[in-house]
């Protein structure tokens, strides 16, 4: 009997526990508010491609438009690989509900060219080597400062933007660590 009560309390706590974190986790996970506003017309992207052609929302778009990642660097960054390895393992599933995908860095095309080669990425990764385009779409990492080894990251993160080129979704987090988790947002796309 005694067996059995402490079993019930230690539910009723671990279920209070539960509801009493969930404010504190889901403010962790929240996106910053940064950035283009929903619904907003996204700007012309000034990126080239590792091959080194210049890129537009057009030309990377699918039939319902553009998922682009923001990343700090396909070099020095391991949570920007593991990342971008990730958005590869899901091109398939978002190019078949009708996306094109592109990922974006102020790394070099011959680094961004060597990242792909060597994980067989099927998307675009795209050099913004002077981060006009994170300037633009106000995601320029404002923690470093001009003259910092870092200067001209972005905050990691995803927008999508849709079929008449305006943004619908925008998820971006402060620090390196927390990034967008694809199967949810694959299943709010689908």
């Amino acid at each position: 009997m005694i067996k059995i009560v402490k079993k019930q309390i230690m539910l009723i706590c671990a279920f209070v526990a539960l509801f009493i974190n969930i404010p504190v986790f889901s403010a962790e996970l929240m996106s910053l508010d940064i950035g283009l506003k929903m619904g907003e017309k996204a700007p012309m992207i000034t990126a080239i491609n590792s091959q080194g052609e210049k890129e537009t929302i057009q030309t990377l778009s699918g039939s319902k438009g553009l998922i682009m990642m923001f990343f700090r660097s396909a070099d020095w960054c391991p949570y920007c690989k593991r990342h971008l390895i990730e958005f590869n393992e899901y091109a398939d599933k978002f190019t078949a509900l009708g996306y094109g995908l592109a990922a974006i860095s102020y790394d070099p095309t011959d680094i961004l060219k060597k990242f792909s080669a060597e994980r067989k990425i099927k998307f675009p990764m795209l050099s913004d080597e002077q981060s006009t385009t994170f300037v633009t779409y106000g995601v320029l990492n404002k923690q470093y400062k001009l003259g910092d080894m870092d200067y001209g990251i972005p905050y990691p993160g995803i927008i999508v933007i849709n079929e008449e080129g305006e943004m619908v979704h925008s998820y971006f987090y402060q620090g390196y660590k927390k990034r967008v988790k694809l199967e949810q947002l694959y299943q709010q796309l689908k």
